[in-house]
């Protein structure tokens, strides 16, 4: 159960940098973000990034294999697109240019901060 929140964590605030780096990613309406939306975001990413990701890797594997893994970042921004609609307007992005910069750096926090929890396996 202590993973499950440290990876919420995690991903709130690999998606607050994202909004905070990318100027088309906002999180909620108001100049702060309210930890509870941010935190219902972020667990929206992470469900779609359990349940959907996957398939998706799945049945796109021959775009993975023809760019060389360079489409995982398309994939990405999709599914923070995905996330933002879900969201109901707690996330929104502008372009999908900003969903692709957003998937990146989210991807880049969240592996700097994967690096400073440890393992319990």
């Amino acid at each position: 159960m202590s993973k499950l929140i440290i990876r919420l964590v995690i991903n709130a605030a690999a998606l607050w940098v994202a909004a905070q780096v990318v100027p088309g990613i906002h999180l909620g309406e108001g100049p702060e973000v309210a930890v509870t939306s941010l935190l219902l975001v972020a667990l929206i990413f992470g469900l779609i990034n359990a349940l959907i990701k996957p398939v998706v890797k799945l049945v796109t594997c021959p775009a993975y294999i023809l760019t060389l893994g360079l489409f995982t970042f398309i994939v990405n921004a999709l599914m923070l697109q995905l996330t933002a609609w879900l969201s109901n307007g707690a996330l929104t992005i502008d372009r999908f240019l900003d969903a692709l910069l957003g998937g990146i750096v989210i991807s880049i926090v969240s592996t700097l901060l994967s690096i400073f929890v440890a393992d319990e396996d």
